[in-house]
């Protein structure tokens, strides 16, 4: 009595090359045309079906088979570019594009199984939450404003701010003001006229860092003069004026308040 032998049923001729090759565990891009060819052959021979449509794409198949093994029998052939041609690349081909649709039809078949799976929850909004009503209509309130009239109002608005500005003070830098320690500076101007004696008026100034040092020390000059301190001369307009120290004249030390200056 016959052992009767459940085969596993292919969609088609590729699909069972597939699983040979999987099987087998061989590169499907070496593939081992007489391993295969024979295992191929002995499944037909296993197959029962009376669809001759089903029957022919394995046969043709098989043809294939038979084909490129006799090809990879004689010499191989020469490209246009010099390359030797695999007899088996053509079909390499169709199996890579067969795995990747078939792994697609997976992917797509597994996704359909989860989308059964998803649970949708009808809303449930309590009342007063589903008859809130915004307090401001923002359709109403934009009306017929768009994006290019906002950007016209932005450009006007900027352009007042812009007209706000004064042209001519905007320029101006910042005033600071500079200290001048007056006890200082009559200290300064009475030890320099002890030292020389006889000086210009030019060179004391020279010896003044700004502008308010060389205010001050005129200042200084002025009331050192009151005070007889020192004599003052000038020989014609616009020459150098001379100035002379009187040692024997102390100044007063409340000279600064009685000035009142600084």
């Amino acid at each position: 009595m016959a052992i009767p032998v459940k085969l596993q049923v292919f969609e088609g001729p590729l699909d069972l090359l597939l699983h040979l090759i999987d099987k087998n565990k061989i590169d499907i891009y070496d593939i081992p045309i007489v391993t295969i060819t024979e295992q191929y052959l002995e499944y037909i021979k296993q197959m029962q079906t009376e669809d001759m449509n089903v029957m022919s794409e394995f046969l043709l198949m098989a043809a294939t088979l038979l084909d490129i093994k006799c090809k990879m029998l004689l010499p191989k052939e020469v490209n246009e570019e010099g390359e030797e041609e695999d007899p088996r690349a053509e079909l390499v081909q169709k199996l890579l594009e067969y795995k990747m649709y078939k792994y697609m039809s997976f992917e797509l078949k597994d996704r359909q199984v989860d989308a059964g799976k998803t649970l949708y929850k009808p809303a449930t909004l309590p009342p007063e939450v589903a008859a809130y009503r915004p307090p401001v209509d923002y359709e109403e309130l934009m009306g017929d404003m768009n994006l290019a009239r906002l950007h016209e109002i932005f450009k006007s608005v900027v352009k007042k701010q812009e007209d706000k500005i004064d042209p001519i003070r905007s320029k101006f830098g910042k005033l600071e003001k500079d200290e001048v320690n007056m006890d200082e500076k009559f200290l300064f101007v009475e030890a320099y006229a002890n030292a020389h004696e006889k000086f210009g008026f030019r060179a004391l100034l020279e010896e003044q860092s700004t502008k308010m040092d060389v205010i001050v020390t005129f200042l200084v000059i002025l009331e050192l003069m009151k005070v007889g301190k020192i004599n003052i001369e000038q020989q014609e307009i616009f020459d150098d004026i001379i100035i002379t120290s009187n040692k024997d004249v102390k100044v007063p030390v409340n000279l600064l308040a009685e000035a009142n200056i600084g």
